[in-house]
């Protein structure tokens, strides 16, 4: 699994041209799932999110969780992240998993919130046309990999 994950002050996630779902101060994450992510992908990149120190403090340092400062999490299928452009200009998905697949993984990721961490995290609508509109609050992007633990 590979996940972009963006601090932020709000986000707005549009499908068809009507806002789908919405947070204020927390994360956005943007998830691309591959063919051999399993139940240990998901439990243990929700357990790094949910953890991960990068909400200030009050002397302003990096070093409060999401469930420190009781954000909002919204997760979003993007199965171009794992995109491969290496050979010419179009870029190749042969690493994204198929929907049936990424769709399993997908939700067990946003029920391993809830259950786990107590979070209800937002989410976009599965394989649909999404538009989103969010303010990168510092700005914070990670990236992390299942694969490179």
């Amino acid at each position: 699994m590979r996940a972009v994950i963006q601090r932020v002050n709000y986000a707005k996630l549009r499908v068809e041209g009507s806002i789908f779902s919405k947070i204020s101060n927390g994360l956005v994450v943007l998830l691309g799932v591959t063919h051999d992510d399993g139940v240990e992908d998901v439990k243990w990149l929700a357990k790094k999110i949910a953890n991960l120190r990068i909400f200030n403090d009050k002397a302003l340092i990096m070093n409060n969780s999401l469930i420190d400062v009781q954000g909002e999490l919204m997760i979003i299928s993007q199965f171009t992240l794992h995109a491969q452009t290496k050979k010419g200009n179009r870029p190749s998905y042969i690493n994204a998993a198929k929907g049936e697949i990424a769709l399993k993984i997908y939700n067990s990721f946003i029920l391993e919130f809830e259950n786990e961490y107590k979070l209800k995290p937002k989410t976009g609508k599965f394989g649909a046309d999404m538009k989103v509109e969010l303010e990168n609050d510092g700005p914070v992007t990670i990236v992390i990999d299942t694969k490179n633990k």
